[in-house]
């Protein structure tokens, strides 16, 4: 259950501050099982990893598609990732700072509040205000709490009610351990990725609401699909979830991921020009499609091939 009010609210920031500043794709929001025993039961895992090379065939570096929360004893790391992790200089995140939970929090509490805002359930079509409801009631939280609460920080909230497994075990985290501080670059940051979504107009946070309202009670089942989807390397499947469900809608699709790949693109290339071969680890649906990162290097000229 998660407190709404005092310091239950600010521990409840905190909470999710830490669970949903990388997740913003509908691969992460929605959530993951508690069963790793599924996935020792399946085939090996195989997530999508690439090969960046110039034309000329030499290496200049790696890209792995992630997934921020996963059930403890997930089994996801390859012969050909460790190999990766080895042979690398520098490793690239969204955020380098994912275990500093005090600087999320506050730049969760600094952006995602504003006094007097409307109900939390005049912000939704009146069909997903018995929904938000039920929703509510599983969390143990209360409308009034949502007063000063902005839309796109209330659908994170809620999206916590159902949502399953633990950032701690995230791919994210996991390989942050294996480089040194210095050796780690951020794309974003804890503050650049949640104004993100402090900077959606109104019109495309109450979407989002209402997309995780809408989609609450069928979270859990289409996360397992989700989660080995990721673990197969299914990039027809990863593709389609970065246009399904909220992703659908244009204005989120484009603030949440296609503007966020042509923003990291340059970045990325001119890290692959220098001399140390950077390891680049982000969000799954950020790598695959016409408009993934993959799809973006080939443009620029370089060789993108997918490591089995």
């Amino acid at each position: 259950m998660i407190e709404t009010t005092g310091a239950g609210l600010q521990a409840a920031m905190r909470r999710i501050a830490a669970m949903l500043l990388a997740p913003v794709l509908a691969l992460a929001l929605a959530g993951c099982s508690d069963a790793p025993g599924e996935e020792a039961a399946g085939p090996p895992p195989n997530p999508l990893l690439y090969e960046i090379a110039s034309k000329d065939g030499a290496v200049e570096g790696w890209m792995l598609g992630t997934i921020h929360a996963l059930p403890s004893g997930t089994q996801w790391r390859t012969p050909a990732i460790t190999s990766v992790i080895k042979g690398a200089d520098l490793l690239v995140v969204e955020i380098a700072a994912l275990d500093d939970r005090t600087a999320m929090a506050n730049a969760f509490a600094t952006l995602s509040t504003t006094p007097g805002l409307p109900p939390l359930e005049s912000r939704l079509p009146e069909n997903l205000r018995a929904p938000l409801g039920e929703l509510l009631d599983r969390g143990g939280m209360e409308p009034a709490s949502f007063t000063a609460i902005e839309s796109w920080a209330a659908a994170l909230m809620l999206a916590q009610i159902d949502a399953e497994g633990d950032p701690a075990y995230g791919v994210d985290r996991a390989l942050i351990r294996e480089f040194p501080a210095a050796n780690i670059r951020e794309l974003e940051g804890v503050g650049a990725q949640l104004a993100i979504f402090d900077g959606l107009a109104e019109a495309d946070q109450r979407d989002l609401l209402a997309a995780v309202v809408s989609e609450a009670g069928t979270a859990k089942a289409r996360a397992g699909e989700l989660r080995q989807a990721w673990l197969a390397g299914d990039e027809a499947k990863l593709v389609a979830a970065g246009s399904t469900g909220f992703m659908a809608d244009a204005e989120l699709r484009e603030a949440l991921l296609l503007e966020r790949n042509r923003r990291w693109n340059p970045a990325i290339a001119a890290m692959l020009e220098g001399a140390p071969r950077p390891l680049v680890a982000v969000g799954t649906a950020h790598l695959v499609g016409p408009d993934g990162l993959a799809a973006m290097l080939r443009a620029r000229g370089y060789r993108v091939t997918r490591i089995p």
